[in-house]
């Protein structure tokens, strides 16, 4: 599904959703399980994506590519978009492209590149009211433990609930190695373990399906920001949202 069709997706009572959410979560109490993926979820990694391509402009002499912002990455993680957002002709995009993707391979999954995304809209604020129903939040991310630092370092920065090992877990990859599909469906027979999964949050349509289908009671959101691209449809019961912020 294209990233227009999900916009298309959200309902008018979007909201309405999310505080049902919390709603459920209060009257479960302490057995109730939110889980939260990170990237396009809970942060817009725009801004990092931005800065890489950025350096990689001024390490190759590409002005264009060195005056690129987080507006240049207009629907997805698509590079050569991107790249041609930010002015680069065609024929330097094609060029280009093999080692600018081996340039970013190499930054974008560290800690020192991930300290700048920044919070989804209502999502510092909406961590916090989820613990204040005496749920336990469970961010469950396809980052791998070298992020660790740079990720709950981001999370301090924006004012998302922080973990603790208790009642806020964070759930990362062994290593960059693993894959994330398969680091999910893992991480969900944690999930049951711990409580009741109440809700669970993630903006790339495989994983939201593979909730859909673990956990049939749950509500499942879907983050319409953005996604790797691969061709999957939303099943059904599955609702989008376009962030947080409940009050705008």
């Amino acid at each position: 599904m294209a990233y227009d069709d999900f916009k298309k997706r959200i309902r008018d009572d979007w909201r309405d959703t999310l505080r049902s959410i919390l709603e459920r979560a209060r009257s479960v109490g302490p057995g109730a399980i939110l889980a939260f993926d990170l990237d396009s979820t809970l942060f817009d990694n725009r801004p990092r994506q931005a800065r890489i391509l950025r350096e990689y402009g001024a390490a190759n002499s590409l002005d264009v590519l060195s005056a690129c912002e987080p507006r240049h990455w207009v629907t997805g993680w698509d590079m050569k978009e991107a790249m041609r957002a930010c002015g680069l002709e065609d024929s330097l995009v094609e060029s280009h492209f093999p080692e600018a993707r081996r340039f970013w391979a190499e930054r974008f999954f560290t800690s020192d590149y991930c300290v700048d995304d920044i919070a989804i809209d209502g999502a510092a604020r909406f961590t916090h009211d989820v613990v204040a129903t005496g749920a336990r939040l469970v961010y469950v991310t396809g980052r791998h433990e070298g992020m660790r630092e740079g990720s709950v370092s981001c999370m301090r920065r924006h004012g998302l609930v922080l973990p603790d090992e208790d009642r806020v877990l964070l759930l990362m990859k062994p290593t960059l190695a693993e894959d994330d599909d398969a680091f999910k469906r893992e991480a969900h027979a944690k999930l049951g373990r711990l409580g009741s999964v109440v809700a669970a949050f993630d903006n790339e349509p495989t994983h939201a399906n593979d909730y859909r289908r673990k956990f049939p009671e749950a509500t499942v959101i879907h983050l319409a920001t953005d996604h790797s691209g691969r061709p999957v449809e939303l099943l059904d019961g599955v609702i989008s949202v376009p962030h947080f912020a409940l009050d705008s």
